[in-house]
């Protein structure tokens, strides 16, 4: 009974405390506004686009997309930002909520018949980092992961107890019913469409169920559980973009490497709150624990004999555990691998949930005397408290540390920014929720006027000046069009800028709107990630690629004159090399089951695929001519007489 309110009373008002400081910070991050722009054209009737008639991926979740859409069709007229802020939250804290619980029932069985108190601890650690707390909304999936990987980590704890718990009530020799099997399996599966890299997690978890599992049913139960949904959406997905993963990975090159950046972002992550001291704190506790434990976890019942000795090692709470925390390491691994993110702290949040799960809650057992002397006991209880207090201590503390402090709205040498406090001080919003808070970022009242003043069509470039825009005039229609038609004419017009979110949701869906590192740029994704590039803007297309592939003019002095009339031709000409006109052709053509079957088998191909960002070296490699120079260049000698 002291057992479960204590637990009832640390998931309260731990749940509480992470809303109520997660909604202080609520917010909409102008990633986030890239998928609600994505949802926008799902209810317009485009598919799932970031542009229409141009099928690319630009959301890494492809489960957060369309729970947002479907919160949105429910929703009705309302502004999706608050369907994103509002799914985003309750599932940030259910995330926590079922991290404890599932740590609660690890302790279960070697704590019955005690008297003890299950307080939290890894929880509160979590909670009080303040990205953990920023991007509890920010419209990202973050609270989808946190959910997600939270009720993975109860089930799966549920799972190793059941072989030593119920073993008699199980079906066909198998230690847990068809049904959670199923469902499991089923939510192992769904890792890849939460996120990708969750895979990993995933997989492995399939792997463990696999091996535990007695009988070719069962097995044939959990793989087409776990398989049928992501495996029908990765043929979906080629046959549709042409990519074996989404837009983004492409974008920032998920496959690459940069350690040191990585190390970089690991000490920004750890320096403001001195991570190391509830890693130390914890580890400490968890050694205690596990010494002084009353009854080994794995001893519950007589193991049935009918499973073999890999069987029964797998499907135990110790190797659920070392799933868990492998599984954390693993995902630490990939992001510092990678180079970690521009947002501080939100990409090593995952790992950092992940390894906080065994000891999310502690129990503190009171003295009994039945395993040790009642004085022995109470030391044993008191350094149990004076550890947790000393968590407790370090949680308010970093939860009311300032961050990254200064440089938390400056692009330093790291690259990397408080997002949060950035967008609240370049917009002026303590909380910016919607796209119209965006309005009052810089450029973005004048994007909307740059177009009204362009009826005719433009491509839109950033000027220094952040209250107008650099124009590049579209084609003008035919002088002999009708009056009439003339009047209704609406000119093409496409945006050339880096915050596709807020830009993307406060211009029309008949708007293009591309960027030059490549999110929904399929021009841009395909080029090479550039070595000393800002980490997740490690790519840049020259605004010339963007003048030659649209119906814009292209000479002097329709153009700005940072750029250059012969990059321009020249990248028009590359164009048409065959390969990347092959590639353009697979996200823009028609979409019929010919484009499709095409699609799925060049996928590979296709996603390989990169060119080079300056156009003459594109010409080369593709081994097409080189357009005469409009400009010849300078020599020094007078121009020749007739």
């Amino acid at each position: 009974m002291t057992a479960r309110i204590s637990l009832g009373f640390s998931v309260v008002v731990t749940a509480a405390l992470f809303a109520w400081g997660a909604w202080q910070r609520r917010w909409i991050a102008d990633d986030g506004l890239i998928v609600l722009r994505t949802v926008r054209n799902l209810l317009a009737g485009n598919g799932p686009v970031f542009n229409k008639g141009e099928r690319i991926e630009a959301n890494t979740s492809t489960l957060w997309t369309y729970m947002n859409y479907l919160g949105a069709l429910i929703g009705g007229p309302t502004q999706i930002e608050y369907v994103a802020l509002w799914l985003a939250l309750p599932l940030s804290v259910a995330g926590v909520v079922f991290l404890m619980l599932g740590a609660a029932r690890l302790y279960a069985p070697s704590l019955q018949g005690r008297r003890v108190l299950l307080l939290p601890a890894g929880a509160l650690v979590y909670i009080a980092v303040p990205p953990a707390r920023d991007f509890a909304t920010s419209g990202l999936e973050n609270g989808l992961v946190l959910a997600y990987l939270g009720l993975l980590w109860w089930m799966m704890v549920c799972w190793s107890q059941a072989l030593r718990s119920n073993p008699e009530n199980s079906t066909d020799d198998n230690a847990v019913s068809r049904v959670f099997d199923g469902w499991l399996a089923f939510l192992a599966g769904l890792s890849v469409l939460v996120r990708p890299e969750l895979a990993l997690i995933g997989g492995l978890a399939l792997i463990m169920m696999l091996i535990a599992a007695r009988g070719w049913r069962r097995r044939v139960l959990i793989v087409v559980a776990g398989g049928l949904l992501p495996v029908a959406y990765q043929i979906f997905r080629m046959g549709y973009y042409g990519l074996l993963f989404p837009g983004t990975a492409l974008a920032k090159d998920a496959s690459g490497t940069k350690w040191a950046q990585g190390w970089v972002y690991l000490t920004n992550f750890d320096a403001p709150y001195m991570l190391w001291i509830p890693v130390l704190l914890l580890a400490a506790l968890g050694a205690l624990l596990l010494t002084t434990r009353s009854r080994p976890w794995w001893i519950r019942r007589t193991v049935p004999y009918n499973y073999s000795r890999l069987a029964r090692a797998v499907q135990s709470p110790p190797a659920v555990v070392l799933f868990i925390l492998v599984s954390g390491l693993l995902q630490g691994l990939y992001w510092i691998r990678q180079g970690g993110d521009f947002m501080h702290g939100r990409v090593l949040l995952t790992p950092m949930f992940l390894l906080l799960a065994p000891l999310a809650v502690i129990p503190i057992v009171l003295p009994d005397g039945t395993k040790f002397s009642r004085a022995l006991g109470y030391q044993l209880a008191g350094v149990t408290t004076v550890l947790w207090l000393a968590v407790v201590g370090w949680s308010l503390w970093a939860a009311n540390s300032p961050g990254m402090g200064y440089d938390a709205t400056r692009v330093t040498y790291s690259g990397i920014v408080d997002e949060r406090r950035f967008y609240s001080q370049a917009t002026g919003h303590p909380h910016p929720l919607t796209a119209a808070d965006y309005l009052d970022y810089p450029r973005m009242r004048a994007v909307l006027e740059a177009i009204e003043n362009t009826p005719d069509g433009a491509l839109l470039l950033p000027s220094g000046n952040y209250d107008q825009w650099d124009v590049v005039p579209a084609i003008p229609p035919p002088p002999d069009m009708p009056p009439e038609e003339r009047k209704a004419y609406i000119g093409p017009h496409t945006v050339f800028f880096t915050n596709l979110g807020m830009t993307g949701m406060n211009v029309g869906l008949d708007v293009r709107v591309i960027d030059q590192i490549g999110l929904a740029n399929p021009l841009a994704a395909h080029t090479a990630r550039l070595e000393d590039g800002r980490i997740g803007h490690d790519k840049n297309l020259f605004p010339d690629w963007a003048v030659a592939e649209g119906p814009f003019l292209k000479t002097y002095p329709y153009i700005p004159r940072y750029l250059d009339e012969d990059w321009v031709a020249q990248a028009e000409a590359a164009l048409k090399c065959p390969a990347t006109e092959a590639m353009l052709t697979a996200i823009r053509a028609p979409m019929g089951p010919r484009r499709f079957l095409s699609n799925l088998v060049h996928a590979y191909e296709f996603t390989r695929y990169r060119i080079d960002r300056v156009p003459l070296y594109e010409l080369l490699r593709c081994g097409l001519e080189v357009p005469p120079p409009r400009n010849p260049p300078y020599t020094g000698m007078p121009a020749a007489g007739p």
